[in-house]
């Protein structure tokens, strides 16, 4: 039997490593990569030798994409600019997210019309669900005010169902890898419940997919960890930063928004998992791997530090900033009524 021919897109990210991993295990898949080439990528993917095909490339220019070979059997779509580099740069997140998809999948339409296209989309089309955490497929989609990720997955979905092709698109709960602390932390209302999925089981789903095309071509899933993988902000964050050393999370509540974000619970979620029995982790083992990824003495170190580097993220914090200068655009976007936040007191539960 013929190897299936499989295009991923976005390879070099935290899920499309996993990816190719799994396929370059498998001798049913031959594998083409197109990606950004750089000195994080092209290490990467040279590492499996002739087991891939590397096709150095921008998705949002026609040439580039021009490069990709006919005849694929499917295309797995993970590439896009997500946050927060789609919050300051919203222009490349609209150029890449929207416009490298429709042109993926015009060149897939001509060359490839028999593939069966899967679309990594995101939680965040489901817009602020802190009141309504319970997330099912057929919710009203609504993305939060001034969410460009949100929206350019929105819109992604839409080119992908207009399509002539086989497709179907997971709706993907917070993906936590590789992941670090930053200034979108305070983004999200500490109240959010929040179900995360690791980079390993969200590429085990993606690979699984392969085999599943008569149960899953178009129809949208939410794809997350499930029950096991699920918590609330506030008690992720403290976890967080008592595995990174950084101590009680003892921020000023301003510090924090509270609406206008994502995240929530798939409540629908173990449909996917039924198909494609992709859930091997927990909120507990995810926490383990963290744990061993990060050496005693950084975080001894992180420790002595906590003060200074929790005093650093305050000033990143958009919410505290817009509240200390009172902007009343500002205020009303991170905060619904603004009178209620004591400066004095902590996020702390």
């Amino acid at each position: 039997m013929n190897a299936k021919h499989v295009l991923v897109t976005g390879a070099s990210g935290t899920v499309g490593r996993e990816v190719v991993k799994l396929l370059a295990d498998d001798s049913d898949f031959r594998i083409t990569v197109f990606d950004v080439a750089n000195y994080r990528s092209e290490p990467f993917f040279n590492s499996f030798g002739e087991r891939i095909q590397f096709i150095p490339g921008d998705i949002s220019h026609t040439g580039d994409v021009s490069k990709i070979p006919a005849d694929l059997d499917a295309v797995i779509h993970l590439a896009a600019i997500i946050p927060p580099l789609a919050d300051e740069n919203p222009e490349l997140a609209r150029k890449v997210n929207i416009e490298g998809t429709r042109l993926l999948v015009n060149h897939v339409e001509k060359t490839s019309p028999n593939a069966f296209f899967l679309y990594s989309s995101s939680v965040s089309v489901y817009g602020d669900r802190v009141n309504n955490p319970e997330i099912r497929v057929t919710d009203d989609l609504k993305v939060s005010e001034g969410d460009e990720y949100g929206q350019t997955k929105l819109d992604a979905e839409a080119i992908i169902q207009s399509s002539h092709l086989s497709w179907s698109i997971f709706r993907l709960a917070a993906i936590m890898g590789n992941h670090k602390i930053s200034r979108l932390m305070f983004h999200m209302p500490l109240e959010t419940s929040l179900e995360i999925c690791t980079p390993e089981d969200t590429a085990r789903a993606f690979v699984h997919a392969l085999h599943a095309k008569s149960r899953l071509e178009y129809r949208i899933f939410n794809l997350g960890g499930g029950e096991r993988c699920r918590s609330s902000y506030r008690e992720f964050l403290e976890r967080s930063f008592s595995i990174f050393g950084l101590g009680r999370l003892n921020f000023p509540k301003a510090a924090f928004a509270l609406h206008n974000y994502h995240c929530g619970n798939m409540a629908d979620g173990d449909e996917l998992v039924e198909i494609l029995h992709f859930r091997r982790d927990t909120m507990d083992t995810y926490f383990q791997k963290t744990a061993k990824e990060i050496s005693p003495l950084i975080r001894w170190i992180t420790g002595l530090l906590s003060p200074i580097i929790k005093w650093y993220l305050l000033q990143q914090s958009e919410p505290y900033r817009a509240y200390r200068k009172g902007d009343p655009d500002r205020l009303a976007h991170f905060f619904p009524v603004v009178p209620g936040i004591a400066m004095g007191t902590t996020a702390e539960g």
